[in-house]
């Protein structure tokens, strides 16, 4: 007979030595599954992917987690009002007086307030939705596969590309680049002699394409900034606000295609399908700069009688302390060495290193780096690439199968409800695509990030800045849908038409 106090420990030990097996189990190293190992070519999309389904239950399970993921971002801003509910709520009780003897009830409401209001705010932190779908993921992979092939999975993923845009955005935002990029809008703003109207139009024309060199997530700051500062304040009528609103975000969409490395649905891709940076510049960035000008003068047309007669506000003497142009050199500098060994994880973190040396050293010339929108930014890419690579069963026969056309417009629906990094990536997991339809799946994921919030990485801050000058209930998401709709289509027009 095991005595009452033994169970206990052989239990545990039971437990061990069964944790210990599933840990240590070979993994399995053609998971996920091959696409060439289901054997099911030539058949049509409906039964390629039932075939598929049935060979490897586990498919499934992985595409109700990402089509869960895709479902949460919709429900974002309901979790951000109840973080702020909670948040309200204990700050009124934090100022509640109580009798002693209710003290610690008290003090525990209000931890229990406190834990849900950081709970909420993070479910609604849209950059960070697919990280915690993470979670169920590997629990579901440890489930069917086994532990050992769960770790393998995940330690084997690259993360470049989600390194290189943390960096590259923490870079970019520093003060040096900021005041380097606001230099450069007031020049162009000058030879319009510096009004509201010339603010306007520098701003959305020059700041979107400066997102190709300073980063598309540091150009929607320093635009919306600029435009906080030299429009919305001037009280334009709400039409044009959310005209203005729906311009910036296309612009800043498409803007970043000058280059191979600002903008994250072109850095998801570039590697993998070799673009570098006179592919974008000729077959995206000159088509992308026609659009930002049409849609730009069209909107000014439409609006000039009230853009002209917009007055400035009375111009303050700036305090200022000038930044050195040696100190702004080092930054661009570390920008290029960060793109030149975009491959190269090791010497991008070097690079970092030494920058942050350099910031500390010239601490008077900086600000703090902001590296809060950059983590959120890479730990939303890190996660995409975790759950892209089970969903390239569905993906590769889905998008093979659309022509040109179908494609891009479907890549542009998809953009409207999902972030468009997403798009391309997933993109990436097909076989066999030609240019064309390479071409068709990141214009329409570039042409679609404007039509709402979630559609592209930088909108979120833009929303941030912004949201404001919309009234108490802030931005209303079909209000920047319609804003948004008639740039959309003329950049999907400038890109998928020009020759």
């Amino acid at each position: 007979m095991v005595s009452q106090k033994m169970r206990p420990g052989l239990l545990s030990a039971a437990l061990l030595l069964a944790w210990s097996g599933v840990a240590c189990a070979a993994p399995d190293a053609a998971f996920p599954a091959p696409l060439g190992s289901y054997g099911d070519g030539g058949a049509d999309l409906w039964k390629t992917l039932a075939g598929r389904i049935a060979a490897e239950p586990f498919n499934i399970v992985a595409t109700v987690i990402f089509i869960l993921a895709i479902c949460h971002t919709f429900l974002a801003s309901k979790f951000l009002s109840l973080s702020h509910r909670y948040e309200h709520e204990f700050h009124a009780l934090e100022h509640e007086e109580c009798r002693e003897e209710d003290s610690h009830r008290v003090a525990r409401r209000r931890d229990r307030l406190r834990f849900r209001t950081m709970l909420f705010h993070f479910l609604g932190e849209v950059e960070a939705i697919f990280g915690i779908w993470v979670i169920p993921l590997a629990i579901a992979i440890a489930a069917f596969h086994g532990w050992g092939t769960m770790v393998h999975y995940i330690d084997g993923v690259n993360y470049t590309e989600p390194i290189f845009v943390f960096v590259v955005m923490a870079v970019a935002s520093t003060k040096p680049i900021l005041r380097f990029a606001e230099h450069c809008l007031s020049f162009f703003a000058s030879l319009g002699g510096a009004t509201p109207a010339a603010w306007w139009l520098s701003i959305l024309t020059i700041g979107p394409l400066l997102g190709s060199f300073i980063t598309e997530p540091a150009a929607m700051t320093i635009c919306a900034l600029l435009l906080l500062e030299r429009f919305y304040k001037l009280k334009p009528s709400m039409r044009l606000r959310y005209a203005t609103l729906g311009l910036l975000f296309v612009n800043i969409s498409v803007g970043g295609t000058l280059t191979h490395f600002a903008a994250p649905p072109v850095v998801m891709v570039a590697a993998k399908w070799d673009w570098g940076f006179l592919h974008m510049l000729t077959d995206f960035g000159w088509k992308a700069s026609i659009g930002i000008g049409i849609s730009n003068a069209l909107f000014f047309a439409a609006f000039s009688k009230e853009l002209l007669a917009l007055k400035p506000h009375t111009e303050t003497t700036s305090t200022e302390r000038p930044i050195p142009a040696a100190i702004t050199i080092v930054h661009i500098a570390v920008i290029a060495w960060t793109v030149l060994n975009a491959h190269h994880i090791a010497l991008i973190l070097l690079g970092l290193l030494f920058f942050l040396a350099f910031t500390v050293a010239t601490d008077r010339h900086q600000s703090t780096i902001q590296l809060r929108s950059p983590l959120l930014v890479g730990f939303f890419l890190a996660a995409l690439v975790i759950h892209g690579g089970c969903q390239q069963w569905w993906i590769a026969p889905v998008l093979g199968s659309l022509a040109r056309w179908p494609l891009m417009i479907g890549s542009t629906l998809l953009t409207a409800v999902n972030d468009n990094a997403a798009i391309t990536y997933l993109a990436t997991l097909v076989p066999g695509f030609t240019e064309e339809l390479k071409h068709a799946v990141v214009a329409g994921a570039v042409t679609g990030g404007g039509l709402t919030v979630i559609a592209n990485a930088p909108n979120p801050a833009g929303q941030s800045i912004l949201q404001a000058q919309f009234g108490k209930d802030g931005i209303h998401p079909l209000g920047l849908f319609l804003a948004a709709l008639i740039p959309t289509i003329i950049m999907g027009a400038a890109l998928m038409l020009l020759p």
